[in-house]
């Protein structure tokens, strides 16, 4: 028998861990991409003639690599001191250098300088057939490209990609495949906004298909990513 005083402070214990902000689920954002507005219920803005295709995982958005891209009304990593984007997506080809899906904080000012362009961005490189990741974070006191030239992939395939920052390393994946990491400053970043299918300023276009891009405030073990394996 369990003297009460022992169910007790067992009962105490599970009601303070299950209250601990350590041990609460991380902040995630969803962008499903199986629509053409309000992506993850946030305003979103079309330009161009991107479309719905059927993928493996549902509806996806097809880019053409010329002017299409999404504008969407959000920085999901606002204020984030660690996190993980995921995305799956699939790469068609079209431009040697794709910048797919660039995050920014909103511009500001200091009063000692032009005004800072802090942004995150999931990027390509395409050749004779082939793809590789390009990933970059920069804002105030840190700046860093993950991009490895040797590692390529196929086009035309489904992948899952990723980019994490644990409070020291930042780090890039495909399909759950460490690509390359380096040490970096990181400071949480400000609200933004979100260009989908290009850079914001509307150049390196994006020729491919996205179907989901997830945002977690935690450096998630790469067991947990996302996967393409239902596409292969």
């Amino acid at each position: 028998m369990t003297h009460p005083w022992t169910r007790r402070a067992v009962l105490a214990t599970g009601a303070a861990l299950a209250a601990s902000p350590a041990l609460a689920r991380p902040k995630t954002v969803t962008w499903t991409f199986d629509r053409l507005t309000d992506i993850g219920g946030v305003p979103t803005h079309v330009e161009g003639d991107p479309t719905l295709i059927r993928s493996p995982f549902g509806k996806a958005v097809l880019f053409d690599g010329v002017d299409d891209r999404l504008v969407i009304d959000q920085h999901p990593f606002a204020g984030a001191a660690r996190f993980t984007a995921e995305a799956l997506f699939r790469p068609d080809g079209g431009a040697q250098a794709q910048r797919w899906m660039h995050i920014a904080e909103d511009p500001q000012a200091p009063t000692d300088g032009p005004p800072l362009n802090t942004r995150m961005m999931f990027e390509i490189r395409t050749e004779n057939g082939q793809w590789w990741l390009d990933t970059y974070v920069t804002g105030p006191g840190y700046k860093q490209t993950l991009i490895f030239p040797d590692k390529t992939f196929p086009i035309g395939r489904w992948y899952a990609v990723a980019q994490s920052f644990d409070g020291k390393m930042y780090r890039c994946f495909v399909d759950g495949v460490l690509q390359g990491e380096a040490e970096i400053a990181f400071k949480p970043q400000g609200p933004g906004k979100a260009s989908i299918g290009a850079r914001m300023n509307k150049i390196d276009y994006f020729k491919g298909a996205i179907r989901q891009a997830r945002f977690t405030h935690a450096a998630l073990d790469p067991r947990h990513f996302l996967s393409a394996k239902a596409a292969r």
